[in-house]
C-alpha cells in the first residue's frame, strides 16, 4: 500500500507544470568535458601565439622605444596591455580553427569520437557543447571588439604615433563638409596645433539658390568657450544676396557658432578602431549628412564587429566535419588544412574590405562576403561529416 502511494506521489510530481524541467539536463558530463577541452584549447592558442608574437615585436620595435625615450610604464600598460587583446580579438577565427582541428583531432586518433557515436550520439548531438562554445567565444569577441578594446586602442594608436611611429595628423587640406542643411563650409588649409583654419568659407542655400557667402582669412576653434562648436572668424565678407540685390558687410572679428569642429577636419589613423559601435554608427551617420566620403573605413570596420565573431560557428563547424572522422595522417594533417582554411579566410576578409574601401563596393556586403562562402564550404563538409 505503501509502495502504491509512493508511487501516485511521484506521478503527481511529473503531473505538475513544467515539473519535467526539473530532470531535464541542458548539459551532461560528456557536453562540459567537450566544452572545457574546446575553450582550454582556444585559449591556450591564444596565451601561446600571442606570447610569441610579443617577443617578435619587442624585438624589432626596442630600438626605437629605445631612441624616443619611451617610458617602461607606458611600453607595458599603455601599449603592450592593449596590443594582447587588439590581436587576439582580430585572429579570433584563427584560433578557433586550430582549436577545433587540434582537439577533435586528438578524439579522433584516440578513437573517442567513435565510442561516443556507437553508444547511438548523432552527428548533430555532437556538435552541440561545440556550439555552445562557439557561442561564448562569439559573444566575447562582440563585447570586446565593439566595446572594450577600441578603448583600450585609443592608448596604444597614442604609444605608437608619439614613441614608434612618429605621426599624427596635424593638418588637412581643401576640406569641404556640410555642416547643416544647406550650410556648406570650405577650408582651405587647417592647422591641428593651434585650431586654425586658413582661406575659410561658408556657403548657405535655399531651394538651392545661393543666398549667403562667407569669406574669412582665418577661422580659430575657441576651446575656452562654454557652449560647443564656438568659433572665432577674422577678417570676413558676407555677402547676402536677395533677388536682385546684394548686401556686403566686411569686419575684422566675428563669433560664431558652427556645427563643426576640428576633429571633423583631422582623422587620425585608424580613428575607426577607437570608436565603440554606438560611436561608429553616430559617427558614420553623421559624416554622411555632411556629404564627406571617407566614411568606407568606418562601415567596414563597423560591420566587421558583427560579421567576425559570427565566423566562430562557421569556422567551429568545418573543424569539427574536417577533423572527426578517423584517418591516416593524424594531428598534422589536419593542423595544415585547418592552418591554410583559417588563414585563406583571413586573407579574403582582408581582400573584401581593401576592395570595399579603395572598389566603393557596398561595406556590408564586402565584410559578409567571406561568412557567405564560407558558409557554402561548412555546409557542404557537414553532409560529407561520418554519422
Amino acid at each position: 500500500m505503501k509502495l502504491f502511494k509512493k508511487k501516485n506521489k511521484d506521478n503527481s510530481d511529473r503531473r505538475k507544470p513544467l515539473g519535467w524541467l526539473s530532470s531535464v539536463k541542458l548539459l551532461n558530463r560528456l557536453d562540459r568535458y567537450l566544452i572545457a577541452k574546446f575553450l582550454g584549447t582556444y585559449f591556450f592558442s591564444i596565451i601561446l601565439i600571442i606570447s610569441i608574437a610579443i617577443v617578435f615585436d619587442y624585438n624589432e620595435n626596442i630600438d626605437k622605444f629605445t631612441t624616443n625615450n619611451a617610458p617602461l610604464k607606458g611600453i607595458i600598460f599603455d601599449y603592450y596591455l592593449n596590443f594582447v587583446p587588439y590581436f587576439s580579438n582580430l585572429f579570433s577565427p584563427l584560433f578557433v580553427f586550430i582549436s577545433v582541428i587540434f582537439f577533435t583531432s586528438k578524439l579522433a586518433e584516440n578513437s573517442e569520437i567513435i565510442a561516443m557515436m556507437s553508444t547511438g550520439m548523432s552527428f548533430e548531438r555532437l556538435m552541440r557543447p561545440y556550439m555552445i562554445s562557439a557561442a561564448i567565444i562569439a559573444l566575447l569577441s562582440f563585447v570586446l571588439g565593439s566595446y572594450v578594446i577600441p578603448q583600450g586602442s585609443e592608448k596604444r594608436l597614442n604609444f605608437e604615433n608619439i614613441y614608434k611611429k612618429k605621426q599624427r595628423a596635424n593638418f588637412a587640406q581643401n576640406v569641404q563638409l556640410q555642416v547643416d542643411t544647406g550650410v556648406i563650409a570650405f577650408i582651405e588649409h587647417f592647422d591641428g596645433e593651434t585650431k586654425t583654419g586658413y582661406r575659410f568659407s561658408l556657403d548657405k542655400f535655399e531651394n538651392k539658390k545661393l543666398v549667403s557667402h562667407l569669406t574669412a582669412s582665418t577661422i580659430k576653434y575657441d576651446t575656452l568657450a562654454d557652449e560647443q562648436y564656438h568659433w572665432k572668424i577674422s577678417n570676413y565678407t558676407i555677402r547676402e544676396m536677395k533677388g536682385m540685390r546684394e548686401r556686403i558687410t566686411s569686419g575684422s572679428k566675428l563669433d560664431s557658432l558652427i556645427m563643426m569642429e576640428p576633429a571633423d577636419f583631422l582623422e587620425t589613423r585608424n580613428q575607426q578602431e577607437i570608436l565603440t559601435n554606438p560611436e561608429l554608427k553616430v559617427y558614420i551617420e553623421k559624416q554622411k549628412r555632411r556629404g564627406l566620403g571617407n566614411v568606407k573605413p568606418f562601415e567596414v570596420e563597423y560591420y566587421k564587429r558583427y560579421a567576425t565573431p559570427f565566423a566562430s560557428f562557421i569556422l567551429t563547424t568545418i573543424g569539427l566535419s574536417l577533423s572527426a572522422r578517423k584517418r591516416k595522417g593524424g594531428m598534422g594533417l589536419y593542423l595544415g588544412i585547418g592552418l591554410a582554411l583559417s588563414a585563406s579566410y583571413i586573407l579574403f576578409q582582408t581582400i573584401s574590405s581593401t576592395l570595399a574601401i579603395n572598389a566603393d563596393w557596398p561595406s556590408a556586403l564586402a565584410v559578409w562576403l567571406p561568412n557567405i562562402i564560407f558558409t557554402i564550404i561548412a555546409f557542404f563538409l557537414y553532409k560529407k561529416a561520418p554519422r
